[in-house]
């Protein structure tokens, strides 16, 4: 199930030795969340945060892409705009800093970057679309992707049409996230939709949407027949799903998964990080992964409450180290650390 998978670029073939892939997700994965996440998953394709093609050539967002070239594993770089000259300048650049591969976003639903005619915007502006694919896949050697949606509303009926042309244009895996633009987050996946659009593609497909665990992994590839399977929001607060995946699809039942006070520790970490890398600004990054790990577990709210309250990073620590030195000294069994 869980064999690697081979992408082949217009000068460069790719082998995805996993099929489970971490999602972009803005001012999420950047370089230190993608290291934590490559500890219990060295073989998977990661992504960039969405980087603007636009920015990036005007010289912003330029650490984004330089930082591939430090990092171990295959990371990809996903790239937006509606600006054909930008995006194909900036898919250049991304290939120079080592991408493993370029993704175009074709399926973010966020207003601000729709009505700037990027993300989802272009499954309502095929000719674009397919005119974004094309330029890049000419321009660079390494595959090209895209990630889009299942249509612009639930009554979209040219999404089959739509991926038709981006294939044709030169797209060399499409993944396929289960719900329309217009549902953005709400509601459910549809699994159903993915698996009759992979049947009429040649090219290979990844399934994304409402997959958080082993179980939600298979039953998805069992119903879309995807070649493999983009984790998002799953993976907030829990950098390690993507390994846990990979092992569940590998038919491993040993995965070790962390405890809280493994969570904890790992929180501490990633947030000395953050400090030391962006000053204050981290201790603010760091609230919005302190509230994604302090869940789900005794006095969660409670912690996660004066955490985010906090003005310094000594503060944050203090609290975290005092609630696991409390976890221990009480003997909470395993069950109840989780």
């Amino acid at each position: 199930m869980n064999s690697p998978l081979k992408l082949k670029g217009k000068g460069i073939s790719r082998i995805i030795n996993s099929r489970v892939i971490q999602s972009p997700l803005a001012g999420v994965t950047d370089h230190i969340f993608r290291r934590y996440v490559r500890r219990w998953a060295p073989n998977s394709l990661l992504f960039t945060e969405m980087v603007n093609a636009s920015s990036l050539n005007l010289g912003y967002g330029l650490q984004k892409v330089n930082q591939l070239k430090n990092e171990d594993g295959p990371v990809g770089i996903q790239l937006f705009d509606n600006n054909l000259y930008s995006i194909r300048e900036a898919a250049l650049e991304s290939e120079d800093s080592g991408a493993y591969i370029i993704d175009i976003n074709m399926g973010c639903p966020v207003k601000k970057i729709a009505k700037k005619g990027g993300g989802s915007a272009l499954i309502n502006n095929p000719k674009l679309a397919v005119n974004i694919v094309k330029i890049i896949s000419k321009a660079v050697r390494i595959p090209v992707s895209v990630k889009t949606r299942i249509g612009w509303s639930n009554e979209d009926k040219n999404i089959e049409d739509f991926l038709l042309r981006l294939q044709d244009a030169g797209a060399n895996m499409i993944t396929i996230h289960g719900r329309s633009r217009e549902q953005g987050f709400s509601g459910s996946a549809n699994w159903e939709i993915i698996g009759e659009l992979k049947e009429k593609l040649d090219i290979p497909i990844i399934a994304n949407g409402d997959i958080c665990n082993g179980r939600d992994a298979i039953e998805c590839l069992k119903i879309t027949k995807a070649d493999g399977v983009m984790i998002g929001r799953g993976v907030l607060g829990a950098p390690w799903i993507i390994g846990e995946i990979d092992s569940v699809l590998n038919g491993c039942k040993n995965f070790n998964i962390p405890n809280v006070e493994d969570k904890l520790n790992l929180l501490i970490e990633h947030i000395d990080d953050l400090v030391e890398e962006k000053g204050n600004h981290g201790l603010l990054i760091a609230r919005k992964h302190i509230s994604w790990t302090c869940k789900d577990f005794c006095g969660a709210k409670e912690l996660r409450n004066r955490l985010v309250r906090a003005n310094t990073s000594k503060e944050v620590k203090e609290l975290l180290l005092n609630k696991i030195d409390f976890l221990k000294n009480n003997n909470y069994s395993q069950n109840q650390l989780r």
